[in-house]
């Protein structure tokens, strides 16, 4: 998923506010990316292509850690398209209700869309988002990869523009990179992502923890709709888990501690499955529902 679940990113106080996956944190729990991107090649066998696919995740609350949240539950409608030369399209909804004390329910609506270029370039994104009946709040921009630098140019909510480190990545470059040292064998990666949440400024770091790869003949305990396609039986997946950190703050006393964490199982064509979302203060299962597998054009 692109979009990894984030103009409403957890990094705000309350988990009232803060149940919203940012379009970042889907992109990685949903897909990956097929060749090309900005860095140095990784020492591992060439990606498989995206799988254009659009697929719908229903939510549920797994845990509460002494928070006043009682439930929680919602859905995910993810779809995805592209190739390496066209560039990626991703469009991504979340509507989630949370349930506190006193039966208080609180709801969240929020879309992205997005496109990256193919090798990494450029990204434009369109995030908005809405809390109860109260007004949305847009963001609007595109980043260009120039030189060693990154020019952002936000539209919403204001106009701006500021440069980030040549560095960072965007969301499927993310994936790419977990992807390859998946395949490379290497077990921790570390990145700084940009994909425009929050107010467009938001930067964060990442740190993705990759288990051994799951064959694709191995018995499935719990099967869904992308363990039952015959396009994904035969593939490899790995368990991964990626936390994600404020890049900009400041931790009072030892070890910063992440802002949320994601755990799920990545095919290597990019599905995932068994999303599992940690928001601190409550644990939220993604469980896939359904599963549908887009035309796609193959690069020439």
């Amino acid at each position: 998923m692109i979009g990894s679940f984030a103009s409403l990113h957890s990094a705000r106080s309350s988990p009232f506010t803060h149940f919203a996956i940012s379009p970042l944190a889907l992109a990685v729990a949903a897909l990956a990316l097929g060749s090309g991107f900005a860095g140095e090649p990784a020492e591992a066998a060439p990606a498989s292509p995206f799988l254009a696919h659009q697929a719908l995740y229903d939510l549920s609350l797994v845990k509460s850690r002494g928070s006043s949240v009682s439930g929680a539950r919602g859905r995910i409608l993810y779809s995805f398209s592209g190739s390496a030369c066209e560039g990626y399209t991703s469009e991504f909804r979340q509507v989630s209700e949370l349930e506190s004390g006193e039966d208080k329910l609180t709801l969240s609506d929020l879309r992205s869309t997005s496109w990256e270029d193919g090798a990494g370039k450029s990204y434009r994104f369109k995030i908005d988002a809405r809390m109860n009946d109260g007004d949305s709040s847009p963001v609007d921009g595109v980043a260009e990869r120039t030189g060693d630098h990154i020019t952002v140019k936000l539209k919403e909510p204001e106009v701006k523009t500021f440069t980030l480190d040549g560095n960072t990545v965007f969301p499927t470059q993310q994936i790419q990179r977990i992807i390859e040292a998946a395949r490379a064998g290497k077990s921790v990666l570390e990145l700084t992502v940009y994909d425009g949440s929050d107010n467009g400024e938001k930067l964060y770091n990442t740190l993705s923890v990759i288990g051994k790869p799951i064959p694709g003949d191995r018995t499935i305990s719990s099967p869904d709709p992308s363990t039952a396609s015959e396009a994904m039986k035969s593939l490899t997946r790995w368990p991964v888990t990626v936390s994600y950190f404020d890049h900009d703050a400041k931790p009072a006393e030892g070890e910063q501690s992440p802002v949320y964490a994601m755990s799920f199982e990545l095919f290597e064509n990019g599905v995932s499955r068994k999303l599992m979302l940690d928001y601190n203060d409550f644990v939220v299962a993604g469980a896939l529902d359904k599963f549908d597998i887009k035309d796609s054009k193959p690069c020439k």
